[in-house]
This record gives structure tokens, sequence and C-alpha cells, in this order.
């Protein structure tokens, strides 16, 4: 099990154990964050799934694909740290990973 690392909107962090081989969208959305829309689903067509990554771990993920970087660019919330969560594969070699759910668009 590993541990994904979630805040929410309005500040509070909560701690989610995961076997892993999901994305972080999907262990973020069964796990009762609303906030999370996610309404493509995890097919990288919307950016519902925004997150900012923890600086700590950035360097831990691939590189933004072209398209996940084109949805983020419709965002006025897009950082150096924005990712779309259904774009992060959640692995062992992530435990302890943060993540916080960007304003809603």
């Amino acid at each position: 099990m590993a541990t994904l690392k979630v805040t929410d909107r309005a500040g509070h962090e909560r701690a989610i154990e995961s076997e892993g081989g999901v994305s972080v969208m999907e262990i973020i959305r069964d796990n009762g964050f609303d906030e999370l829309l996610a309404l493509c689903g995890g097919c990288c067509s919307c950016a519902t799934c925004h997150v900012y990554v923890d600086e700590e771990f950035a360097a831990k993920l691939p590189s933004r694909s072209e398209d996940e970087n084109d949805l983020l660019d419709s965002s006025d919330h897009k950082t150096d740290r924005s990712r779309l969560s259904c774009q992060i594969a959640f692995t062992a070699a992530l435990d302890g990973l943060k993540v916080t759910l960007a304003p809603e668009d």
C-alpha cells in the first residue's frame, strides 16, 4: 500500500491508502472528494481533474503530454505544478505524493 495525500479546496489534507495501478484521479474520486469533477472519466479530454503536485514529487512524474498541456492552458489557474490527475499513474514509487485540488474554472 502507498499513501496519497490530498488537500481539498478548503485546505484540509487527508491521507488515502491505495494499492496503486490506478490514476490519482480515480483514487481522489473514489474517496469522496466531490470537488474533483473528472467529467471525462480520465480520457484526458477536459481539465476538471486539475491538481497541483507538491514540488518534492514534480521531478518524479513524467512530463506533461501535449494534450495535457493544451487542456491545462485553458485554465485560469495553471501553474508550473499543474497536472491533470487522470494522467498520473499512482504506483508505490509515488508513496507520500501530495496533491492539492486546483480551484474550479
